[in-house]
């Protein structure tokens, strides 16, 4: 999804190649999503949006988490300092839109 989301990025700035890009780091930190199973099983029936919420929450403090940990080794792969919607540069309130989508979608793939 990284790889798209970069990519649709290049195409916003006219750049036709369409360049995804990633970091080795981030393989460990999307795995990590595979912990978000119990809390779905156990949310099962619950209204979608309060799932979509609890999910961003888990994937803000996924990101939040990760991203204090890397940063303070030099290795964060992603800064957002330059967002005005930024925490500590290293999460973007402006995505919880996207964080609460890509729950529901982790939810129908971690959950059949």
């Amino acid at each position: 999804m990284e790889i798209l989301w970069t990519g649709l990025h290049a195409f916003r700035v006219r750049n036709l190649k369409l360049i995804g890009k990633s970091s080795l780091w981030m393989f460990p930190i999307y795995g990590c999503a595979a912990f978000l199973a119990p809390v779905m099983r156990r949310m099962k029936g619950a209204h979608v949006l309060k799932r979509g919420l609890v999910y961003m929450l888990c994937i803000f403090s996924g990101e939040y988490i990760s991203g204090i940990l890397l940063k303070s080794r030099n290795l964060c792969p992603w800064d957002y300092s330059k967002s005005p919607y930024q925490l500590q540069g290293i999460i973007r309130l402006d995505y919880a839109p996207v964080w609460f989508l890509v729950g529901l979608l982790y939810e129908r793939v971690l959950t059949r």
